[in-house]
């Protein structure tokens, strides 16, 4: 299984635009994974730069009135506060122009694409399932009785069906409990070194030696 993975989510209702990174390909941390159509949001915040410089100008109008004592401390107080509202709005504009574009928040690959370009998409709804593969962990059980001996950074061997072939690891986190019932413990190791016929979701058998 990769050390890192996770579903990407659309944080804004639209629809998509592009998906540069197609199934099984590789990215980067930065990359743009998913852009949407968001020139209606783009009008959205120009409006607001607008309303922003308006009740700037009037603000900053009021400002000199105010030193001529030819307007009301009131007048003036309300002008600073609509000024303040104006940027508020632009901030939140663009927090919502931000969320056009969804940038790879690790290196990795797409495990499962879950929509499709030109596709109108939901807040919340699933686009992407990715995963970082630079690292694959194993997840085994094993007798309770082992920890005696077994310890983070002990070295095996294990099997791998797929590909018929046998690959280093070593422990490198122990469960947080035993289960009573079948009296073991999960535990779970890293592959040493690279392997590129090596995939998440493969599965094998781990050859341990015990301690005589």
């Amino acid at each position: 299984m990769p050390r890192r993975y996770t579903t990407i989510a659309a944080e804004i209702a639209a629809k998509i635009n592009q998906l540069p990174v197609v199934e099984g390909d590789a990215f980067r941390a930065g990359d743009i994974l998913v852009s949407f159509d968001c020139s209606l949001q783009q009008a959205q915040y120009q409006k607001a730069e607008a309303e922003v410089d308006s009740a700037d100008q009037t603000f900053k109008s009021n400002q000199r009135l105010a030193e001529l004592n030819s307007v009301g401390l009131l007048e003036l107080e309300l002008s600073r506060s609509g000024l303040a509202k104006a940027k508020a709005e632009l901030q939140a504009n663009k927090a919502v122009l931000d969320k056009c574009k969804v940038s790879a928040p690790f290196s990795g690959r797409i495990a499962e694409q879950k929509a499709r370009e030109q596709q109108f998409v939901q807040l919340g709804q699933p686009l992407l399932d990715i995963i970082d593969d630079s690292v694959l962990e194993l997840e085994f059980l094993v007798p309770s009785s082992w920890l005696s001996w077994v310890r983070v950074g002990g070295g095996f061997q294990v099997h791998i069906d797929e590909t018929r072939k046998t690959y280093p690891a070593r422990f490198t986190r122990l469960g947080a409990r035993v289960d009573p019932v079948s009296q073991s413990i999960k535990v779970v190791a890293t592959i040493n070194g690279k392997f590129p016929e090596l995939m998440a979701g493969m599965s094998g058998r781990v050859q341990i030696n015990s301690p005589k």
